[in-house]
Order: C-alpha cells, then structure tokens, then sequence
C-alpha cells in the first residue's frame, strides 16, 4: 500500500516551516533516567512557538498554499493547540483565520488562540459535529481547511520533530510520541525508520482515550468516546491517512491511565523544572512507569506541548 507521505516529504517541510517553527532543545535528566531503568531523550515542543508541535505542520501547510488561496483565509478545528498554530501562520501570513473550538477547551488555549487575531466558534463536542461546522463555513468563504492531522502536509510538518531529536542524539533504541488522531506518530515514524531502520517506534494513549490501540489490535479504524484529561487526544479514531502509516511502521500502543498522566506531569515541572500538558506528559509516563518493552536502553520521547490552565495544573 502507498502511504501518504515519505521521508522526503518531512525533509522539504523542515526547509518550508524553517521561518515558523523554532529548533526546540532537548533535555535529559538522571533522575528520571533512574526512575526509567534508561537513556531518555526529550524533545520538548513545549518550549515550541504556541506551546506545541502543532505550529509545525500547521506551518507546512499554510506556508505551501498560493496567494490565491491565501486570500480566501483559512479554518481549523481543534481543541487548542493546532487553534493557535493555525493561527499563529495564518496571522505570519496576513490572512484571516476561523476556528471551530469545543466549548469546554481550556480557557488558556482559547485565549490564546484569539490573541493571534483568529476568529472562534465554539460547538458542544457531545452534540456537534466541528467537521460539519467548519465545512459550513468554507462554502461560506471559500477558506481553504487546515485539518489538525489527516493530511500528508500536516504530518510531514510533525515529523519534523523526530528529525531534529534524532540529528542531534544520534542512534536510539526507541521513539515514542502521544497520539491523537496519529499525524504526529505518522510523521515521526516516517523519518525515523529512514534514518535509522532498526529504531522501534511506539505511541501513546491514555487509557480513556484508546481509539489508536483498539484500532491497531482490529486492523481497522475504531471509534470510541474519549474521555481523558489529556484534552489534545481526544480523537475519537485514527484518520484515513494517518493510520496506515501507523499500522506499517509503528510496532504497538502503549496505554497510561490518568494517575499515570498526573503523576508524570509532577515529575517533569519538579525534577526537570518543565511544564507539560496533559497529552504531552502521556508518552512521558508511559516511559516512566516502564510500558515500553524490555531491554531498551535509549529512548527519545517527543514532549508535544506545555499548554494548560494553571487551575487544572494545581488539581494535578
């Protein structure tokens, strides 16, 4: 089967994003690799212009339309992160951006998100359809979409990532990024298993939000209601384009549950003074409290985002 995008696809996007997407640092910490039993590696897009990885291939795609379609404007969906990435390109660009968003997105992703000068429109996730909102209003303006995953622009920008981490490590036993609707997972494992074949790559779920590890123990794409504090992965199913990449190059899911979540977010803002959201600390506890297989020794983990409500980080 011809999957949707190639290592060189990612390769072209690092150039294309270069005056979007900061070069994020990765850190390393002894104590976590204690608590671990190995070598980890973060890639902290926490640190990343908007607090994410999303500004990657949400600039990807933005930065490769023409001045044509441009002018008509863009629209996303999403629940924060790829609200403000899509943003933060479409204001670099000079044009206009709508943003369906669900009501109960953290207050600090909706805020800034408008900061960036995008227009919101909110919607009931447990009623609503944000696909069928979002498409209201392309007939409406002719906006071109900038889908948070599926599309081989999106997930090439992503797989950006892997490909700094794993220029400046070098070799590693293992990658492991959080998925949602899996064009981050997609985009890395793309890169990764070019650079270096014998890399094991694995992804991430919360437990309440297993759509990516039902769907690969199926073989098919399967929906569920997701329900997790990790608000970045609450896809309800891999996507049409993301998920066959994932089948063919990712070896197995692992699941957290939400202690899990909880009790990572904590290490990492105390022991390794970073803060990480909820989605992004997921791939974090699951290398902590040793989900990955036995006998690897070097593990790169991609830290997705920094983006929470300091009410909800109290809580945690």
């Amino acid at each position: 089967m011809t999957l949707a995008i190639q290592a060189d696809d990612v390769r072209a996007a690092a150039g294309r994003i270069r005056p979007l997407a900061r070069r994020t640092p990765v850190f390393t910490s002894a104590g976590f690799d204690a608590e671990a039993g190995a070598r980890v590696f973060f890639k902290c897009e926490n640190l990343q212009r908007g607090g994410a990885f999303k500004i990657r291939g949400a600039a990807n795609l933005v930065l490769s339309l023409s001045r044509e379609s441009l002018a008509r404007g863009v629209v996303a969906y999403s629940s924060g992160n790829h609200a403000q990435a899509t943003a933060i390109a479409a204001k670099y660009v000079g044009v206009p951006s709508t943003i369906v968003m669900p009501e109960d997105a953290p207050r600090s992703k909706m805020e800034a998100t408008r900061a960036h000068g995008a227009r919101i429109v909110t919607y009931d996730r447990f009623k609503d359809s944000r696909e069928a909102i979002a498409q209201s209003i392309l007939k409406e303006t002719g906006a071109t979409l900038v889908p948070p995953f599926d599309h081989p622009m999106i997930m090439a920008g992503q797989g950006t990532a892997a490909m700094e981490l794993l220029d400046e490590t070098g070799p590693l036993d293992a990658l492991i990024t959080p998925v949602g609707g899996g064009g981050l997972l997609a985009g890395c494992a793309t890169i990764a298993k070019a650079q270096q074949p014998a890399i094991r790559v694995f992804g991430a779920e919360p437990e309440g939000a297993n759509d990516t590890f039902l769907s690969m123990l199926a073989g098919e794409r399967v929906s569920v209601h997701p329900d997790t504090i990790a608000d970045g992965l609450r896809a309800p199913k891999p996507g049409e384009l993301t998920f066959p990449v994932m089948q063919q190059l990712v070896e197995r899911i692992v699941l957290v549950s939400e202690d899990e979540i909880r009790a990572a977010v904590k290490f990492v803002l105390l022991r390794l003074k970073i803060l990480v959201e909820p989605s992004g600390a997921v791939p974090v506890a699951a290398v902590l409290f040793r989900k990955l297989p036995t006998g690897i020794k070097s593990v790169g983990v991609v830290i997705s985002g920094g983006n929470v409500d300091f009410a909800d980080l109290a809580k945690m």
